[in-house]
Formats: C-alpha cells, sequence, structure tokens
C-alpha cells in the first residue's frame, strides 16, 4: 500500500505524521519512507539517520551549434518553460535553471543546431534507522523544476518496492508539479492540517487536486488543541472526508521533534488503525 502525506500548506507537521508513521509501522511491516520534498527533505533529521549517496540525478539538457543556427527563433517559440530567449537577428539566450529537458527545442531546430547533453539536477540518497528504510532526494541549489526530481526518486524505488508492506511518501508542501508527481499511483492521501485559516485554505486546495487525481482522502489534524476545528470541518464536509486523528500541541511532542526522534502518541496508532 502506497500512502501519501501531504498538506496543501507547509508547516503543518506532515514530516513529523509521516516519520511517526513509517517508524509505528516498521515495528511489524516492512515500511520504505520516501522523503519527496526534494526542496526541503528533512525526515532523516527528524530520524537521525546518516543518509549515504545511491546516485545522481540527470536532466537532458539542449546544446547549440552555432555553426548550424539560422537564428529563426523557433526553439524559442517551443519552449513552454521560457529557457530560451530570442531576439531577431540574434543567437539564442539559454537559461539553464528554467530548462526542465523536455527536448521540445531539439525537435523543432529545422537545421539540426541542438544536441543532446546532460546536467546534474540532483541526488538520491538512502539510509535506515528505527527498522525504516529511507530513500530520499535533493534538489541541486539553484535549479528550478522539482517534479523530474520526484519522478527520478519513483524510478529508482519502483526496483525495490515489491519487498515492502507499506510505502510512505512525504510530499512537499503545496500543490503544484512536484506535488502531483508524489501523489500520482498512490492508494491513499493523509492530508495534514491544522486549525487554522490558512491551513483550511490550503486543505481546500489539496483536497480539490486529489479529487481531480482521483486518490482517496483521509485528513489528519495537528495542533488540534489550539485554534478552530470548525474551520476544518467545514471544508472536509465539502469533500466528503473525515478526519481520522488528532494530535495536540504539547511539550512532549516539541521534545521529541527537537531531539531528532519520532514522535509518540495514540493518534499515530489511530491513523494506523483507519488504514488497515
Amino acid at each position: 500500500m502506497k500512502i501519501a502525506i501531504t498538506g496543501g500548506k507547509g508547516g503543518t507537521g506532515k514530516s513529523t505524521v509521516a516519520t511517526a508513521l513509517a517508524v509505528e509501522l516498521a515495528k511489524s511491516k516492512k515500511v520504505l519512507l520516501m522523503d519527496a520534498d526534494t526542496d526541503c527533505p528533512n525526515d532523516h533529521l527528524i530520524l537521525s539517520i546518516k543518509r549515504k549517496k545511491e546516485n545522481d540525478i540527470f536532466q537532458l539538457m539542449p546544446k547549440w551549434d552555432f555553426r548550424k543556427c539560422v537564428k529563426c527563433g523557433k526553439c524559442a517559440q517551443v519552449c513552454k518553460e521560457n529557457a530560451i530567449l530570442f531576439v531577431k537577428g540574434k543567437y539564442p539566450i539559454f537559461v539553464p535553471d528554467l530548462c526542465t529537458g523536455c527536448g521540445a527545442c531539439i525537435l523543432a531546430c529545422p537545421t539540426k543546431a541542438i544536441s543532446k547533453d546532460k546536467q546534474i539536477i540532483g541526488t538520491i540518497y538512502s539510509g535506515t534507522g528505527y527498522g525504516v528504510d529511507l530513500l530520499t532526494a535533493e534538489m541541486r541549489i539553484g535549479y528550478e523544476e522539482a517534479s523530474p526530481i520526484v519522478n527520478a526518486l519513483k524510478k529508482f524505488s519502483s526496483k525495490k518496492e515489491k519487498k515492502y508492506d507499506y510505502i510512505i511518501v512525504d510530499t512537499a508542501a503545496g500543490t503544484h508539479c512536484n506535488v502531483i508527481s508524489a501523489l500520482l499511483g498512490c492508494n491513499l492521501a493523509i492530508v495534514v492540517t491544522e486549525p487554522t485559516p490558512l491551513a483550511a485554505a490550503d486543505l481546500n486546495l489539496i483536497l480539490q487536486l486529489c479529487k481531480v487525481l482521483k486518490v482517496p482522502t483521509t485528513v489528519v489534524l495537528n495542533r488540534s488543541n489550539i485554534g478552530n476545528k470548525q474551520l476544518i470541518e467545514k471544508i472536509i464536509r465539502k469533500y466528503k472526508t473525515k478526519i481520522i486523528a488528532e494530535i495536540p500541541y504539547k511539550k512532549e511532542i516539541l521534545e521529541a521533534y527537537s531531539r531528532g526522534k519520532p514522535i509518540k502518541d495514540k493518534s499515530i496508532t489511530q491513523i494506523i488503525e483507519s488504514i488497515k
């Protein structure tokens, strides 16, 4: 079973829930935890896992031979990421950090002046702790598009997934392409939120996205004893989902988090009972 832990808004505690859930499940099952928050992966920090490098992630990059270029601008016209700038009568200007490696410019060039090159855009790491196998992908600093990194992580993990009972996918915050890439193929999305106006607004967005992707959802309410719970209840009624667990705001959880240890709370057991 592949379960995404997501949240829309950043800071709701999805990584805290993902790591705690993985550790608790690993007491009786084989568990793989995938940290797909490639901008800022931190599951290894929460679990105090020392990572080892598996391999670099490469992306196709265009390379121009200006001896063949006729300055037609076709490459810039087909680039949906605006990674190629064109001024009439000048050679194209390429901005590597905006390129997603789609290869459209190579296909569009009438004189075959553009060939295939590659660049490192991220790195995959692995580690083990608390009985949990961890895979994490980290994006190269300065690179703009995270979804190719997530896709590379999923491809790497696909070779190993059959030996696990549960695969926990910790997504990035938001509803952008990298979150969509992480959600695709999951059997369930557990949405971690909190009883605040900002969290409620983003809960609405992530539940809407999961509905479009046809990924079933349930909700975990973090910091449940502060704020206004009715804000969240109004949203979940709209999407006909439910709160499966409530995690209180308390000192013991804060201390565990600050020491790089998974949290222990009865709410994690409630989550497990709801997904079995």
